[in-house]
Order: structure tokens, then C-alpha cells, then sequence
């Protein structure tokens, strides 16, 4: 069988290759009373559709809360065995962070009209691998890592991560064989040439389902860890405590390089003074090192004019809930949720990110509205952030998490996404005014996150250099 063309054996390999024609992004109803979905957007420019949603795939289910979701196969399938002829980037694996269940679509038969093939039940995720509120997904070696939140089923943990076959979706079992002191769980990634697992911390189900506690965060209980474990052996082998101050460890970017072995780390909020953060890590002689890297402060803002979780500190801070690194590991991309900025650093230099743009959309306070609908304030604010392989657009959507959105946007946030387009020579963000989709056009859900035909930014990693 021929190797699926979408696999890139290097960075550079998949920078050249053609365009995506299709994103595909999670759409759920809040109440749980619609079913949850995936629409399907049209990324062609010379199309007469460009920019429109143009097609749908409706869950059997609602109450999913789908959130993240990811590729069965991508190009690092091209450094395990067995697998280089025989996978292809074809079913999209779709988690409900709150039912647990996990969706299997098909694209291939009508790339624009996925089609449910399979359901993983949240029974089968806690009774094989004990986990549950699965969130984060990547194709590796030994099958689909799959990142969880919770313990089974429901409970509130160690959260780690679950791996699913490559080729009939089941559950095989927890990927961890020795978790030493690692509790909580959100993200997972590596360095597969480093013989590396890198993973992140968020909170336990009853920290997260209902709402932001202030109690949790105040208290400085929520996860402020880096987790580095042996790929090989499944065991953890080093924890770094950034700070109990630096709360909520989130999206994890390591270098597509496979010779690198660092990556960038965000970090939502600094109880001490509402900034947020974006941390290096590094692989040394002696392990690996984090260092804080950029740091954004929070902004001054009437009381008034805030949500009432907000008023007693007269600030608004970033709330940096999401980044994305270039397939060239060039450009870094931070979205502020709480401020409505999307910030672009030139991290050519890694320990001294240098920011080159900066636009507005949303936000707390500001409510800006998009250029190409002025009279449209906007609620929510750059969230979920993804970059196509060649760098030079980059999509957004709004919403977080539910429960989350009513705490800092309690008159709703509404559902958009958007795209702009990236200088990848000089640094620089432009907006498209063509593609903005909001409102009726996602049927009254909201969207989360946006992947790419083809694989996009943060979906692939990479075996050879050239």
C-alpha cells in the first residue's frame, strides 16, 4: 500500500506541501439539549464557498462537550514500525470531555460529511485503562495516546493517559507504568527522537465541571507542574514545579525538529499579580530545565465594566489558554482569552521570544468587534489557536470550556471563528475579512477547536530533519 501523502517525513517536508482545502472544528450546546457536532469549513480562496461552513456531521448523542480532538494517524507514523504502509490520516477520534465518550468519524468516503463509525463508551475508557474526561489526542508509537482528566469514571483521579489501537480504536490500557508523584493531567506530547513524554496539568473533574472555584485557585490547587517521563520504559522521570503561584499548566509545543529536544509550555495565571506566562523547556546534561520566557501582564479595568469574579481585582488578566508553534518552529502564537489579544513572538531564539504582532478580537472589557463586521461587538476572545503547515494562516474560535465561559463571560460568548493571515518573513497578522463565521452559522453551538485536512501545527510530529 502506498504511504499516506499527508505524512511528511520532516518539518520542511511539510511546509511545502500543498494547502488545505477543509478545517474541520467541534461544536457542542452548552445546555446539552442539541447534539454536539462537527462542522466543516471551506479553506479554498478561489472558491465561491470560501470561508462557509459546508458541511456537517451530527452526533448520535448530545451533552458531549466536545473540546479537543486529533488525527488517527499522522506523519510520526513514519518513525514506528509496522505501520509507515499500512495507516492513513483518515478518521478524526473526537472526545466529550464531559460524557467521556470518544467518536470515531470517517472522512474519507465525502471529506465534507464525516460519518460516525465508531463509539468508544465511557464504560470501556474506565473499566481497560481506569480514566476518564478524555481531552487530547496523538498518533505514536504504540498506539493513540489519548490524555485524560479524570479517574474512573468520574472520579477525580490521577488523570494520565490511555492508549487506543492504531487500527481498531479499543482501549488497550493506560500508557503510564510508573507514575511517581504525577496526579493531575491535561496535556500530552514528546520528543519522540529524545526517547521523551512530556505532559501538563489542569485540575480534576470536580475542580473543572462546574465552574472556575475561586477557592481552587486562590489556594494554589490547581496543577503547576511539568511532567517528563521515558517514552521506552512508561515511567515518570522528572518533575518541575514552576510555582504554586503559576496556576493551570496548559498547551505543551514542543520543537518539530525531531534533533530538538525544548518546547514552550503556557501557563493561564499567576495568582500573585493576574499575569500569564509562556515557559521554555529544555533538555540539558543533567535533564531537562523550564524557564519563564514572555510574561504578560494583566490590565487595569473599571469594576464596573467586569465580570463579578473579576471585580474585587480590578484587572483583567490574559488568561493565556492556549498556544501553537509554527511547523518551522519560527513563529509562536499565545492567545489571551481574558484581554482578547492574539500575540505572535518570533521565537527563532527560544530564550528570548521577541513579540512582532498583536490584534484585538473580543475580550472581557474591550469587546472588539471583528473589521470585517464593525458593528458587531464580540464576546469570548482568541482561544483555541491553529496554524496551517506552511505558517501563513492562522485560525481561531472563542469558547473554552462551558462552565468557564459563564464565569468570565457571564452574558455568554456566543460562538465564532475566524482566520488571519500571517507575514512568516517579517512577523504580522492581518485579518481575513471574508472568513468570519459566527452565530447561525454553527446552528447556535459553540466551537472549540479547528483541525486542518491534511494535518496542520499541532497535529504532526516529525522523524528526519530534511
Amino acid at each position: 500500500m502506498v504511504t499516506d501523502p499527508t505524512f511528511y517525513r520532516s518539518p520542511l517536508e511539510a511546509v511545502s506541501a500543498p494547502m488545505e482545502r477543509l478545517a474541520y472544528v467541534v461544536a457542542f450546546d452548552p445546555a446539552g439539549r442539541q447534539k454536539d457536532a462537527i462542522a466543516v469549513l471551506d479553506c479554498e480562496p478561489g472558491s465561491a464557498t470560501y470561508g462557509e461552513v459546508v458541511g456537517w456531521a451530527e452526533l448520535p448523542t448530545a451533552g458531549n462537550e466536545l473540546h479537543h480532538f486529533g488525527w488517527n494517524a499522522c506523519s510520526s507514523a513514519l518513525c514506528h514500525g509496522g505501520h509507515a504502509g499500512h495507516l492513513e490520516r483518515r478518521y478524526l477520534i473526537v472526545p466529550g470531555l464531559r460524557s467521556s465518550r470518544t467518536y470515531i468519524l470517517d472522512t474519507k468516503p465525502d471529506p465534507r460529511a464525516p460519518t460516525v463509525v465508531r463509539t468508544i463508551e465511557a464504560g470501556e475508557l474506565a473499566d481497560k485503562a481506569g480514566y476518564s474526561r478524555p481531552h487530547t489526542l496523538h498518533c505514536g508509537p504504540g498506539g493513540i495516546f489519548m490524555s485524560a482528566l479524570g479517574g474512573a469514571d468520574g472520579n477525580d483521579g490521577p488523570g494520565g493517559v490511555a492508549l487506543l489501537d492504531h487500527e481498531t480504536f479499543d482501549v488497550v490500557g493506560a500508557w503510564e507504568q510508573d507514575r511517581g508523584d504525577q496526579f493531575f493531567a491535561y496535556d500530552v506530547w514528546w520528543h519522540l527522537n529524545h526517547d521523551t513524554v512530556v505532559t501538563s496539568e489542569w485540575g480534576t473533574p470536580s475542580m473543572i465541571e462546574n465552574g472556575l472555584h475561586p477557592e481552587d485557585l486562590l489556594g494554589r490547587r490547581f496543577g503547576h507542574h511539568l511532567n517528563f517521563w521515558s517514552m521506552s520504559q512508561r515511567r515518570l522521570l522528572q518533575r518541575i514545579d514552576l510555582g504554586d503561584e503559576h496556576q493551570m499548566v496548559l498547551e505543551l509545543r514542543p520543537a518539530h525538529d525531531p534533533s530538538q529536544a525544548y518546547g514552550f509550555a503556557g501557563v493561564v495565571i499567576s495568582v500573585e499579580d493576574l499575569s500569564a506566562s509562556v515557559w521554555l523547556w529544555r533538555k540539558g546534561d543533567d535533564g531537562f530545565t523550564a524557564h519563564k520566557v514572555i510574561t504578560i501582564p494583566a490590565e487595569p479595568a473599571d469594576p464596573a465594566r467586569l465580570p463579578p469574579a473579576l471585580q474585587p481585582f480590578g484587572a483583567v488578566p490574559p488568561l493565556v489558554t492556549d498556544i501553537d508553534l509554527s511547523v518551522d518552529d519560527r513563529w509562536l502564537y499565545v492567545s489571551c482569552w481574558g484581554t482578547g489579544e492574539l500575540k505572535q513572538y518570533d521565537v527563532s531564539d527560544p530564550l528570548h521570544p521577541w513579540e512582532t504582532a498583536s490584534v484585538r478580537l473580543g475580550g472581557i472589557v474591550r469587546r472588539q468587534p471583528h473589521p470585517a463586521a464593525p458593528d458587531l461587538p464580540l464576546s469570548g476572545a482568541p482561544q483555541m489557536i491553529e496554524i496551517s503547515r506552511d505558517g501563513k494562516r492562522v485560525y481561531v474560535t472563542n469558547s473554552l470550556y462551558a462552565a468557564w465561559d459563564e464565569i468570565f463571560y457571564p452574558d455568554g460568548v456566543g460562538a465564532w471563528l475566524t482566520k488571519f493571515d500571517a507575514d512568516v518573513e517579517r512577523g504580522g497578522l492581518t485579518a481575513d475579512h471574508r472568513f468570519l463565521r459566527h452565530a447561525d452559522d454553527f446552528r447556535g453551538l459553540r466551537v472549540h477547536q479547528v483541525r486542518l485536512q491534511g494535518g496542520d501545527a499541532s497535529s504532526d510530529s516529525y522523524c528526519f530533519t530534511d
